[in-house]
């Protein structure tokens, strides 16, 4: 699934970025070497973020 249009990453890209480390969209998306535009995505990205974590 694709979480940010803008910046084309998909789902497994941020659950990926979150496994590595990152605790925010914005770090996410820094691990990835982009930024969020819109920020239309961003609370979808915490979201699963969120979702890594805990089940860490």
């Amino acid at each position: 699934m694709v979480v940010c249009v803008c910046n084309a990453i998909r789902e497994r890209e941020v659950r990926s970025a979150a496994r590595e480390g990152a605790v925010s969209a914005c770090q996410a998306y820094r691990a990835l070497g982009m930024q969020p535009k819109c920020g239309q995505c961003v609370p979808f990205a915490r979201a699963i973020i969120a979702e890594e974590r805990a089940a860490a």
